[in-house]
């Protein structure tokens, strides 16, 4: 599964938080370096406060504009993004310094050199700090696609690795109902077929109710193992939460449950998958009852948990996470997601 869209656009970490924050921070820090190192006659602090207001002028408006102009921007490559929003940064500064000398030409002295002398100044130390943002982007920019690729590749290894580790439990499942009851194959082949069909589909995303349609479907399948000693309680909210997962993340926690939970104890148990919704989030909850103390169960090798986890993350860009837990003698996996995802 690719990561998350986003993460091929530079327009979309624009409009986040601390992206903001940090552009602030940077022309707050610029505007003291202009205060200090520059010869003024009047007060320092008031020169600096003119200088952080113009600053912050200029790359208010630079955003307003690219945001405004983010449709057209979303067709070029990431490099002329870097370059339009240079150009857009000496517009917004030459009309901040029309602006400023409109409003304060006749408040306060002449600068030295006059107005124009001051537009070239501010000229030069935009091109030079756009400039040198420029090759820290570019840089930053390779640095990240760098890293999306190489977390693309862990994911299709991870991929490669849990597609037949489930479907060999299903086969297995298949051939103990053969021999069994062979009357109920029909029933197993329609389900096995569901979930070849998204093994065999590759990394892509779907939504969370056709992802619990799978689980389900492999459920089914081991109810037919397990007979009387497999329950299943579903919660599910009226409306499925319209959120997008990676194809098997949620299914291989559901089966974790039956290999490292319900198959372990004799008598069996109780598989719950929950589905709930907080603000901003859709929780998935996958409990199953713990092995006894002391019987031989096998820990695995908890590569279904992680493929989730880390699928889940790249999907989400970080804002969505696997977590597991053991509460009142049953295991939890709890997955949460970001609405829209």
């Amino acid at each position: 599964m690719p990561a998350n869209e986003s993460t091929n656009s530079p327009l979309d970490t624009l409009w986040r938080v601390h992206a903001i924050l940090w552009m602030v921070v940077a022309g707050e820090g610029l505007a003291v370096v202009l205060a200090l190192a520059t010869e003024t006659s009047s007060d320092r602090l008031t020169y600096f406060g003119r200088l952080s207001v113009a600053i912050q002028w200029v790359m208010l408006l630079t955003l307003v504009a690219i945001y405004a102009l983010r449709k057209p921007l979303s067709r070029i490559r990431p490099q002329g993004v870097a370059y339009v929003a240079l150009c857009l940064l000496l517009i917004n500064t030459w009309v901040t310094a029309g602006i400023a000398w409109l409003l304060m030409r006749d408040v306060g002295p002449m600068p030295a050199g006059g107005w124009q002398a001051l537009v070239l100044r501010l000229t030069g130390i935009v091109l030079a700090v756009g400039l040198l943002g420029l090759a820290a982007f570019q840089n930053h920019w390779r640095a990240r696609q760098a890293a999306v690729q190489a977390k693309q590749a862990q994911l299709e290894s991870l991929h490669s690795r849990i597609r037949p580790h489930f479907l060999f439990n299903t086969l297995n499942t298949g051939v103990a109902l053969v021999r069994r009851r062979p009357e109920e194959v029909e029933r197993l082949l329609l389900d096995l077929a569901d979930l070849f069909r998204a093994a065999l589909a590759g990394p892509r995303q779907i939504s969370l109710e056709d992802e619990l349609a799978l689980a389900r479907r492999y459920l089914e399948i081991e109810a037919l193992r397990f007979g009387d000693r497999l329950s299943v309680r579903w919660e599910l909210p009226g409306v499925m939460p319209a959120v997008t997962v990676p194809a098997l993340s949620i299914q291989p926690l559901v089966e974790n449950a039956i290999r490292h939970g319900v198959e372990q104890l004799p008598a069996g148990g109780e598989v719950e998958i929950a589905v709930s919704t907080t603000p901003g989030t859709v929780v998935v909850r996958i409990t199953n009852p713990l092995p006894h103390p002391g019987s031989h169960s096998h820990p695995g090798h908890r590569v279904g948990l992680n493929a989730s986890q880390v699928r889940i993350e790249a999907l989400t860009d970080g804002r969505g996470s696997v977590q597991t837990q053991v509460a009142g003698g049953r295991y939890i996996a709890t997955v949460r997601l970001p609405v829209g995802t």
